[in-house]
């Protein structure tokens, strides 16, 4: 969506009702455009908006507005500082039994998985970055490109409930996950930890989120099955698995779409600033969804948002995951009847 059409939507749907203006305006400043106007706070929020949403340089930007460069940075950056502080309702893990059974339910509706809690993906921020400087190396990625990853957990509405962001594009998506804090919770039984639901007599299966074959097989995490001549009943789940897991994808995509200074190869980006623009990125993605917005209809489903970048494949595997997945493998029917009837 072009910038103005940005600007546009958040003014007319009260974007401003999300922070208090305190927020933007604690700093005394006196921004003001060429012509002498003075910027009101929606017009920084326009500013920033046009910024995040269009990825197009501080200086043409600033062309648009009649304001200098360095106005348009600071600017973004006040709205970037407002959004942490005020915005990271917006992007939480479920809290309540009625918020945990609604996704449940929504994801099993998809392809009849049941007790799903979310899935998991990752994506690469690509950053304009000096290659004559050695130490950059480190951002180098499988595909010699210098990126960020961002790895998302998302609910079937494509809202992210839990991100990390800020790992060089060098690591893979099993180190990254074993470093989040999501990870350190299920691991520590603080999430992934409700209520089991009994498929058959003294058959459970507990609460779990679904991942490509790059993350490992986890007794929290479900990959699908690996490998040439699996069986029918497998190859089956494996559709149903991707059909679920495409809702990961798909808010991806939305969240280059939507917010072009993330698409792509960006200006330069200070590499300690980055994950703060991610981070409110992925707020703004979801302040969009609660608000219901028309705009969502309107983008595309696309499930394509790391184009070039060839999928990686993890062998770990843990037995109990392997006896999870071979259990919503086995027990399908039954739900799937309840679920069609």
């Amino acid at each position: 969506m072009a910038g103005k059409s940005m600007e546009r939507c958040f003014r007319d749907r009260g974007m401003c009702k999300f922070y208090r203006h305190e927020d933007l305006m604690a700093r005394p400043s006196s921004f003001t455009c060429t012509d002498g106007r003075v910027l009101s706070v929606n017009d920084q929020v326009a500013v920033a908006l046009r910024r995040l949403s269009s990825g197009e340089s501080l200086l043409s930007i600033g062309v648009s507005f009649g304001m200098n460069q360095s106005m348009v940075s600071q600017i973004t950056w006040r709205f970037v500082e407002a959004m942490e502080e005020c915005g990271l309702h917006h992007l939480r893990w479920p809290s309540t039994e009625t918020e945990v059974q609604n996704i449940k339910s929504k994801f099993e509706k998809i392809r009849g998985l049941p007790n799903c809690c979310g899935a998991i993906d990752t994506t690469h921020i690509i950053m304009c970055m000096p290659s004559v400087d050695p130490s950059n190396d480190v951002w180098l990625d499988q595909e010699k490109k210098h990126s960020m990853v961002l790895q998302a957990i998302v609910d079937p509405d494509m809202r992210f409930r839990d991100i990390v962001t800020g790992w060089p594009g060098c690591m893979g998506e099993p180190l990254i996950l074993k470093n989040s804090g999501f990870s350190k919770l299920c691991e520590g039984g603080q999430r992934l930890n409700g209520k089991q639901i009994e498929l058959s007599k003294g058959s459970k299966v507990r609460e779990y989120i679904v991942g490509d074959a790059g993350f490992p097989l986890l007794p929290w995490l479900i990959t699908p099955y690996q490998g040439k001549g699996v069986s029918s009943a497998k190859s089956e789940f494996n559709k149903r698995h991707f059909a679920t897991r495409m809702v990961a994808q798909r808010a991806l995509v939305r969240l280059k779409d939507m917010w072009k200074i993330i698409q792509g190869e960006m200006w330069r980006p200070a590499k300690h600033r980055l994950p703060r623009i991610v981070l409110v990125c992925c707020l703004l993605h979801n302040i969009l969804i609660d608000l219901e917005d028309d705009i969502q209809d309107e983008m595309p489903l696309s499930h394509l948002h790391d184009s070039g970048y060839k999928q990686q494949v993890c062998m770990a595997g843990d037995e109990n995951g392997a006896m999870l997945r071979d259990l919503l493998c086995q027990k399908r029917f039954a739900y799937m009847r309840e679920i069609h009837a």
